[in-house]
């Protein structure tokens, strides 16, 4: 069985043999040390040892949010017309203009290109050529009026995803981008205050800004379709900590009519559809099954998640869990294995999920306790499934 089948059975609620996995890590150089932790034969690369079962797939447009570090293919790309790397700002602006923090290991859109009328010359040294009477415009209701999204046909752009499912969509589920995909996309071009008040003033106008993401979304959503990846994907962190961000009527006007667009796409061509969303989004669950979601990630320790598997678990996949805000960076590497383990209990009883952090490690992860983690899931993942 591969690992594109096992997901694929998963999924489909079949039985399977053990759990998969999905471990990433915000600063891959630790790879070397952490396979030396492990005392892994040389010949067996980490990833062996795992056995992680996704990939992700990403358009040269998509590629600023996870690559805006890597400076020499940032400049790569900026050759191609895909961005433009402000290094003495250290910022890049992608295909949409809006900016992109260097340095951070995490997304921070730091530059909203509708957010107020901009200046000439900045517009001309930075800013897609397209978008340039939207952005020379007063007010934020003609900025959007004006705006035009990037165009997912431009030459080149889906090169990088054709590769990915060529290289590994026969072993691995590859799923296609759809971070940053449309509540945080429009707040990335006019603001997270922006959108909030407007949310409320200026519904019909937030509106027409969705539309525009939309558009882009669905068109992006065919071609996945077309290069015959096995699910869809969409990226939105609706909640805190504590619940959604914003209210259940302004999810039901202005979200979930859009989404049922985006995800019809897929669900009309028997595809399941995985979204991401950070935060806690119990609420919002029932109406995002409705739509056709499939695989929830990333299950962060802040929902019940005895109460998720109870009541949800028929409908999703889990995919991650283990928590990155307090245990990982904070534990000791008892505390990891027993956390590890115990989510692995509820979520994966049976199976159902998909062993991950809640997030990617980040570098404030202490070695033992990743150790701690990797060495936990391994020993545990078939028993687990076999429950």
């Amino acid at each position: 069985m591969t690992k594109k089948e096992r997901m694929t059975k998963m999924v489909n609620k079949e039985q399977i043999d053990y759990l998969p996995s999905s471990i990433d890590f915000s600063d891959r150089t630790r790879f070397s040390e952490i396979h030396k932790a492990l005392s892994l034969a040389e010949d067996v690369s980490l990833d062996d040892y795992l056995e992680n079962h996704l990939g992700l797939a990403l358009t040269k447009q998509d590629f600023p949010l996870f690559f805006r570090n890597d400076i020499k293919l940032m400049k790569q790309f900026e050759s191609e017309s895909f961005c433009k790397v402000d290094l003495e700002n250290k910022v890049v602006y992608d295909s949409w203009g809006m900016g992109i923090k260097i340095g951070e290991d995490g997304f921070f859109a730091c530059f909203h290109p509708l957010e107020k009328k901009l200046d000439k010359k900045f517009i001309e040294k930075w800013m897609p050529e397209r978008i340039h009477k939207a952005l020379r415009a007063d007010t934020l209701k003609e900025r959007i009026k004006y705006y035009t999204a990037p165009d997912p046909e431009a030459e080149g752009n889906f090169d990088p995803v054709e590769k990915t499912k060529n290289d590994f969509g026969e072993e691995l589920y590859v799923i296609p981008s759809g971070y940053f995909g449309l509540y945080e996309r429009a707040y990335g071009l006019i603001s997270i205050p922006a959108l909030f008040e407007n949310f409320l003033l200026e519904p019909a106008m937030v509106g027409d800004l969705l539309d525009i993401i939309t558009d882009y979304r669905i068109k992006v959503a065919h071609k996945y379709i077309d290069i015959g990846f096995p699910c869809g994907h969409l990226g939105d962190d609706l909640g805190t900590q504590v619940g959604p961000f914003f209210s259940p009527e302004v999810f039901h006007k202005l979200i979930v009519p859009r989404y049922k667009l985006i995800w019809s796409v897929y669900k009309d061509a028997g595809l399941p559809v995985a979204m991401h969303s950070c935060g806690n989004v119990t609420k919002f669950i029932p109406t995002l099954i409705d739509l056709g979601l499939d695989i929830l990630n990333p299950v962060q320790p802040c929902m019940d998640q005895k109460y998720l598997k109870s009541e949800f678990g028929k409908d999703l996949t889990f995919w991650g869990g283990i928590d990155t805000q307090d245990l990982l960076p904070f534990g000791s590497p008892n505390d990891v294995k027993k956390g590890t383990l115990e989510l692995m209990e509820i979520l994966g009883k049976g199976g159902g999920l998909i062993v991950a952090p809640s997030q990617e490690i980040m570098s404030d992860v202490p070695l033992e306790n990743i150790v701690a983690m990797l060495e936990t899931i391994v020993e545990n993942r078939e028993r687990i499934a076999n429950l």
